[in-house]
This record gives structure tokens, sequence and C-alpha cells, in this order.
């Protein structure tokens, strides 16, 4: 198998820039990961204190453009409710500058009412179809060309003679659109998206939802070869069960539970369970670090697991 691994991290569960610096520069040495990405929240989920409090995913990558060299830098998933479409072009397009090229876009449509409400963003009903029109404003702001401008007109928004700039480092920044929707997501993926994530899905979930991506590519008349397939999974592993243990307990999981839904368990075992997406079609893995400290489990994967998977 030759497949793409890359490091992704929910910081919302509680982090500083600093902490997450770290966690992207061990990836980047660990050699075997092609990227770091991160979630896109404000506000901490389930029973942890999420101190010392957010940090803005735009921001914070920007940062780690000037701290990194060879990484690719992305999110999973940019909410389409936290920031209008044109100001949000302008900043992933900087941080394409800043980077010199290495920034990776994903965009959900935003999901966690409670966030919103906690820092004053508006939640509205038609989640979907302010999406679609981000999609269509971001890449086609980044498409126009230079010294040509860009108009758009939609239920949501609309663009009046921009000058569509600054344009991206990359002739065409890399698109993600990922979820579980049975008809409406898999053709947005085809109308925009470079890459297809399936988030915390089963194998069985990994098979079907990609089905359902490459029938809209087809349907669309693109190249299959044209969509790159990915799954993000919690991520637990060890060198003996003893270990696994461990890094299960200070994330508050249970070992059993993780190695049925996630990457966990010995290399031995985390490759088997690669082999079982990658039957399902992915070729690209993120693994969720949920312990931000524990840099050594970055390293057991990039030395015990990669190694397998060439």
């Amino acid at each position: 198998m030759d497949l793409d691994l890359r490091v992704f991290t929910e910081p919302q569960q509680g982090a500083t820039y600093d902490e997450l610096l770290a966690v992207a520069r061990a990836t980047e040495e660990a050699g075997a990961f092609s990227a770091f990405f991160r979630s896109d929240h404000y506000l901490r989920m389930g029973d942890v204190s999420g101190l010392p409090g957010p940090t803005d995913a735009w921001l914070t990558l920007a940062g780690l453009a000037r701290e990194t060299s060879r990484i690719r830098l992305g999110t999973l998933m940019t909410a389409a409710t936290f920031r209008y479409p044109g100001p949000l072009a302008i900043q992933v397009a900087q941080v394409d500058q800043m980077s010199g090229g290495r920034v990776e876009f994903g965009l959900g449509s935003g999901w966690y009412a409670e966030e919103h409400t906690a820092y004053g963003i508006p939640f509205p009903k038609a989640k979907f179809g302010r999406l679609e029109e981000q999609l269509a404003v971001i890449t086609g702001l980044w498409e126009t060309p230079a010294g040509k401008t860009f108009d758009f007109e939609g239920t949501h928004y609309t663009l009046k003679d921009s000058p569509a700039l600054p344009k991206p480092v990359q002739p065409k920044i890399p698109v993600l659109v990922g979820g579980h929707g049975a008809t409406r997501t898999p053709a947005l993926a085809a109308r925009f998206a470079d890459e297809f994530n399936l988030p915390f899905g089963s194998v069985d979930d990994a098979r079907t939802q990609f089905g359902r991506v490459r029938d809209a590519v087809a349907a669309a008349g693109r190249p299959a070869e044209s969509m790159r397939y990915s799954a993000a999974l919690v991520s637990c592993v060890g060198r003996d069960d003893a270990e696994v243990a461990r890094r299960a307990a200070a994330i508050g999981r249970e070992p059993a539970e993780l190695r049925e839904n996630g990457l966990a368990g010995t290399p031995a075992e985390v490759v088997d369970t690669i082999g079982r997406y990658a039957e399902a079609g992915a070729t690209r893995f993120y693994f969720q670090i949920l312990d931000i400290h524990d840099l050594d489990h970055i390293a057991l994967i990039a030395d015990e697991v990669a190694p397998q998977l060439g």
C-alpha cells in the first residue's frame, strides 16, 4: 500500500498556540506525515475544561506557516457559519502565501449550535445552501484570472466587481468536502472538491459513502482519479496492550471501543485497520491526536506504523 498519513488535532478541547506548534513540529520532524490539520471550533466538547480556551484555526495556521517548512496545513473543517466567504478567501490565500503554497482548505456547513450561542455567532437554518454558495464564491475568487473581476449573485451572498485578490501561491488550493450525507454532500464534493473526507465512520460507512461520491464524480463528468478519498479517525496506538490502555485512559476512552471505532491498538493492529479502509477506497488517513502533549505517540506512529504502509 502507498498511503498518505496526516495528523489532525482538536484544539477546542484545550490548547495554546505554543502547544499546537509543538505538535506541528513533531509532525514535521517525524518525516512520515504529509500534513498537520486542525478543527475549527470555539467551544469544548464533552467533559473537559477546555482551558485555556479556544484558538482560531486560521490564525493558528498563519503562525504555523512561518514556523514549519515542509508539511501541508489545513482544516477539517472550517465552519462556513463563522466567516463571510470573501474575507475567508483572502485569509486562506494569505496563509497560502505565508506558507509558500502549503495550504489545503476544508469547508463544512457548521453544526455545533452551542458554540455559536456562546460567542454570538448566528446559526442559520439554511446551512447547506450557505455552504454551497461559500464554496462557489471562494473557489470563484481564487480562479478569476488576474486583472479580471468576479461577480456572484446568490440567495445568501452577492459580490460585484470584486478584484478577486489576493491570489494563492498554488495554482489551485486543494479543497476538501466531507460528511455522511447521502445525496447533497456527494454532489457538492463532485462539484467543488479535490478530496472527500469521511469523519469517524466505519469501514462499511466508508465503502458506501465513497461509492456515492464516485457516482457523483462520474455524473459530473469528472475523471475518477480527480477525487481523493480519506478517513479521519481517533488514534490510540501503543507498543503493547498496556501502552494502548494508558493512552486510552488519557483521553477518557476504552481500548475496546477505540479498537472498534478508530485507529487503535498495536502497530500491527492499526496497519490491519488501515488496510480494511484502504480496501474500501481510502488512500489518506488523518490520525486524530487528542492528547496533544503525548508527542511520543506521533513518533510511534511514524516509526512503527508508517513503514509498514509504503
